[in-house]
């Protein structure tokens, strides 16, 4: 109990400090997300307090930008694309088209060959040059995700290649409450 204690309090600290550097008026919405890879946690803002919290899966590569390093970028983001309303829970897309098959759900802790994309995608755009944006380092180029597994089992541990992998239906939830243009924060 107390180890989460200490844990709110420091996403707390951050995101004072978050919000103190970052300008308001850059939000397209009331909801901002921090992807903190540290804790594999995506945390849903609004008006600076905490409102939802989410556990994930980052890359098992580790951080960075690099195009084909198969690593889960940094640094400041928006959805530039939402993909996938309406589609049926665990429905698998294959380069962002629904395939209107449904995958099953591995609940064990059982890394797979299969990198299934599930249920909604949100399409992350880089909104920092040179760092999460433009030649060699674009996430939106590089197709970073947020969106649903069928590894649900690996959920909390590193475990992706590259995307942010959430339990489906914490992505169907997430994808009905934020815009395009909803920024996102994800650090180390």
């Amino acid at each position: 109990m107390e180890k989460t204690h200490k844990k709110l309090i420091k996403i707390q600290i951050f995101l004072l400090i978050f919000v103190s550097i970052q300008s308001l008026s850059v939000f397209a919405n009331n909801h901002e997300i921090i992807v903190d890879i540290s804790e594999q946690r995506l945390f849903i803002i609004e008006n600076s307090n905490i409102i939802e919290s989410f556990p994930v899966s980052t890359s098992k590569y580790g951080e960075g930008q690099i195009e084909n390093s198969f690593k889960t970028p940094l640094g400041m983001h928006e959805i530039k694309e939402k993909i996938g309303g309406g589609a049926k829970i665990n429905t698998i897309f294959v380069s962002r088209i629904n395939t209107q098959k449904q995958t099953e759900i591995i609940t064990k802790r059982k890394d797979t060959d299969d990198d299934y994309v599930t249920s909604r995608i949100l399409w992350l755009d880089g909104l920092e040059e040179g760092i999460n944006k433009g030649p060699g380092v674009d996430s939106y180029s590089r197709y970073i995700y947020i969106h649903g597994t069928h590894e649900e089992g690996l959920i909390g541990e590193k475990a992706s290649h590259g995307c942010i992998r959430m339990f489906n239906n914490d992505v169907i939830y997430l994808y009905d409450i934020v815009d395009k243009g909803t920024k996102v924060f994800i650090k180390a």
